[in-house]
């Protein structure tokens, strides 16, 4: 699947899916990771019945990881597709606890598929020499960062949110790959994602993903990325908390441009009970 794509179905990010894992061992999961390149998901029973619809597995090229977005996306549009998930809704089990699907505007141009997170953990990074050491590894020039705090935030796994002051900024960054993982490593962080707003009147925001040890430099869609972008933007006073959506561009610099959705979820009394991550998909033509 190519999962996140943009609105003229061009983009997203590549997610092999496998809808019948049983009986995988976890080196062939890292297996076709391995051979296809990309994080991939794999679908099992649940443990318990009672309390999910699904287990979910996902492998990139060297590890294991808790939580993929776009391979929870994907592999729910797959299960739809195949007529094995036809619920209203679906409880899907993972390392980081147990996420929920919907199909929202099912039957419409716009159909796509939601998944949920948790409320957003947002933490600064008050190091002076450390933010000048993210800087140093994304080769971004002083006058290129927002004076905003670099951001490490998580719904899941945590991701280093880094401000710009310009989309072209962000299109021109050169990275060295070289000190990405230390560097991860020493800031208790999965990747770095930094990112610019091009309008806050519309809530369109782009970013690009560096992952920490994912066995390739970047990543074209990052839905657990984006998650903690929004719980960021909280964090910075640049979004309210509303039922408006945030879109992310990600990927253009790769060639590969993808449309993240990201919006909050509250309860009907307001509170504030995560958020809602979600795209388009559609099947990979030369899968």
């Amino acid at each position: 699947m190519r999962v996140f794509a943009a609105a003229d179905g061009s983009g997203g990010n590549p997610a092999p899916i496998v809808l019948d894992a049983v009986g995988m061992s976890d080196a062939q999961m890292r297996a076709v990771a391995a051979e296809a390149g990309h994080e991939s998901g794999f679908v099992l029973p649940a443990e318990d019945a009672s309390q999910a619809d699904f287990r979910f597995r996902f492998f990139v090229p060297r590890h294991e990881m808790e939580m993929c977005g776009h391979a929870t996306v994907g592999a729910l549009w797959c299960l739809r597709e195949a007529g094995i998930w036809r619920a209203p809704r679906a409880r899907i089990e993972t390392l980081s606890g147990v996420v929920e699907g919907f199909v929202r505007g099912s039957g419409s141009p716009s159909e796509r598929i939601e998944i949920t997170q948790p409320v957003g953990r947002v933490e600064p990074i008050v190091d002076a020499a450390v933010v000048r050491r993210i800087a140093d590894v994304l080769r971004v020039p002083a006058d290129d960062l927002l004076p905003h705090p670099v951001l490490n935030a998580a719904t899941s796994r945590v991701k280093t949110l880094v401000a710009l002051r310009s989309v072209a900024a962000l299109d021109g960054l050169k990275p060295d790959f070289s000190r990405m993982e230390a560097l991860c490593e020493e800031i208790g962080s999965t990747g770095l994602y930094p990112f610019a707003v091009e309008s806050l009147e519309r809530r369109i925001v782009h970013a690009r993903q560096f992952p920490k040890s994912s066995g390739y430099p970047e990543d074209a869609a990052t839905g657990i990325a984006a998650a903690a972008l929004l719980f960021g933007l909280k964090e910075l006073g640049l979004v309210p908390v509303d039922d408006a959506e945030v879109v992310v561009h990600q990927g253009r610099a790769m060639g590969q441009g993808s449309e993240i959705h990201v919006r909050f979820h509250r309860a009907a009394d307001g509170e504030l009970l995560g958020c809602f991550l979600g795209g388009r998909v559609v099947a990979d033509a030369h899968a």
